[in-house]
């Protein structure tokens, strides 16, 4: 009773080989398109613009400045934004509070 129309061993053989070279295929392609990912990635993480050397923080309300930033600081929240030497010192010295981790009072020379 052997049907002739009936696929053969080899047939589903053949049938599972094409399967898995769509599938390899479909793979190379998704780790192409990472590889282009990372690449991107890292030629975008080296054009940033470089960290600014101090920090004001600022408000809730976004006017007010709470605290002055080393930049860097890990303490320094969303709300901080870069500021040159001369707005930094200018801050702590008009009685904007530095912050008590990073020291920038210590690092802009106002103290020892």
């Amino acid at each position: 009773m052997n049907d002739s129309s009936a696929p053969t061993r080899l047939d589903m053989l053949r049938f599972l080989e094409r399967v898995q070279v769509g599938d390899l295929d479909r793979t190379r392609k998704w780790i192409a398109a990472e590889e282009r990912r990372e690449t991107e990635g890292q030629r975008g993480a080296q054009v940033q613009a470089p960290a600014p050397d101090w920090l004001i923080e600022m408000g809730l309300g976004g006017r007010d400045p709470v605290y002055v930033h080393v930049g860097g600081c890990h303490m320094a929240g969303k709300r901080s934004r870069g500021a040159e030497r001369d707005q930094a010192l200018r801050a702590v010295t008009e009685g904007v509070d530095a912050c008590p981790h990073c020291r920038p009072d210590t690092e802009l020379g106002l103290l020892d």
